[in-house]
């Protein structure tokens, strides 16, 4: 086996906040119809890479039932396969921490390479040119890099790299940046490289890639930089989670519809789409399954999802089974699964863009987000920047009139 795949897929993703309170991040839906983590699994097999290692921890039931043994992603043949690696006594504690206390299952393989990537990004990257680049430089680490203005790169680990793209300096969130080659958290180790960087720091509990991993092997190994121009979006946030699905709607980097490298996932057994005869749907993505006899414009809409007429829903999220009745206005909104919006409703409505009281750090540019498996009364009007999870206080939506900022919980 020449590579042996491993993703890191057991972050929890604070800042989705409600969309991460009862799964993983990587399990987090995304443009409709997929998960996050669908991405690189779809990268690895687009990339001829079907022997994969996925690193949970937080909340995994969903990222496992979403898995399972791979058909998908073509990894339940003979000679692919995809393992679930949960912690055993102890939580991951770093990004390299993870990998030590899977290092037995890195061994067994005895791949000739090792991939790591993470689950949390939207992208689509031929691996195995980086890989190649790999072979080429006889590199002990090869780093994926993209370009990033210089504003942003403080929030990234920059690289600085010479003429030949060999990394002389690694800083990780430098207040200065000196450079704005990001690091994409996507690394090829030569395996043996790998096993003896992580065994060379027993002592450090919380052992990470970007800390401790990276500045010592560029001063002691041969570490290069891979760059990647194409379109890579991390949607940790709910700005960039919301922003990225309705880029997806017009015309973006990222083409969903190229046969030439699918993105693969776990599909329900849903009808077509049915459109009423009074219904409008414009510059929107509209999955399997959708009942629609409103107006929908520049929004995402998952699987199942049933739009009651004379309803309008405009730069917004719905996920999965939601059901919305008639006649209820909802812009710049994010609806989790499952959830029962009544008649006649308002979301996402008002001149008031009072950032949200408990968490304005996240929420503060006038998107509403409303948990899974909520039934809210007729009439409701939710005004900005207000989060309601699954678990509000029916009393307090009763009274139908949530102000901007709020937090129902």
């Amino acid at each position: 086996m020449e590579t042996l795949a491993l993703i890191l897929a057991g972050g929890r993703g604070s800042r989705l906040d409600i969309l991460s309170e009862k799964r993983s991040k990587p399990a987090v839906p995304f443009a409709g119809k997929f998960r996050i983590i669908d991405f690189a699994l779809s990268n690895c097999c687009n990339s001829g890479i079907f022997q994969i290692g996925i690193l949970t921890q937080y909340l995994p039931l969903s990222l496992n039932e979403h898995i399972g043994v791979g058909k998908p992603w073509d990894l339940d043949r003979r000679d692919s396969f995809v393992t679930l690696l949960q912690p055993n006594n102890s939580w991951y504690e770093g990004t390299a921490d993870a990998i030590r206390k899977n290092l037995e299952f890195v061994k067994r393989y005895a791949s000739k390479y090792v991939l790591i990537l993470s689950g949390d990004h939207i992208y689509k990257m031929d691996y195995s040119k980086m890989i190649e680049q790999h072979k080429q430089t006889g590199a002990d680490l090869t780093i994926a890099a993209k370009i990033v203005p210089i504003d942003e790169a403080s929030r990234f680990g920059v690289l600085e790299t010479d003429s030949n793209l060999k990394i002389n300096k690694f800083v990780e969130k430098p207040k200065e940046p000196k450079s704005n080659k990001a690091s994409m958290g996507i690394y090829v180790f030569s395996t043996q490289a790998l096993i003896e960087a992580i065994e060379n720091h027993p002592d450090i509990v919380d052992l990470d890639f970007g800390k401790h991993i990276i500045p010592d092997m560029i001063n002691t190994k041969n570490v290069y930089a891979y760059e990647y121009y194409d379109y890579w979006m991390d949607v940790g946030t709910y700005d960039s989670y919301l922003e990225t699905n309705l880029e997806l709607c017009g015309d973006t980097a990222l083409d969903l519809y190229d046969p030439s490298w699918k993105i693969y996932t776990k599909s329900e057994d849903l009808p077509p789409v049915k459109v009423g005869d009074n219904s409008s749907i414009t510059k929107s993505l509209i999955s399997n399954g959708c009942q629609i006899d409103g107006e929908i414009t520049h929004s995402v809409i998952s699987p199942g999802v049933k739009v009651g007429a004379g309803s309008v829903i405009k730069d917004s999220v719905i996920l999965n089974d939601v059901v919305i009745g008639n006649n209820c206005h909802i812009e710049n909104t994010i609806i989790d699964k499952e959830t029962v919006i009544g008649n006649n409703s308002k979301i996402g409505t008002g001149t008031d863009y009072t950032p949200n009281k408990d968490k304005p750090n996240i929420l503060s540019s006038g998107i509403n987000v409303i948990g899974k498996k909520l039934i809210l009364p007729e009439g409701l009007v939710v005004e900005r920047n207000v989060r309601i999870f699954s678990s509000a206080d029916s009393k307090k939506i009763l009274e139908k009139h949530i102000k901007s900022g709020e937090t129902l919980k």
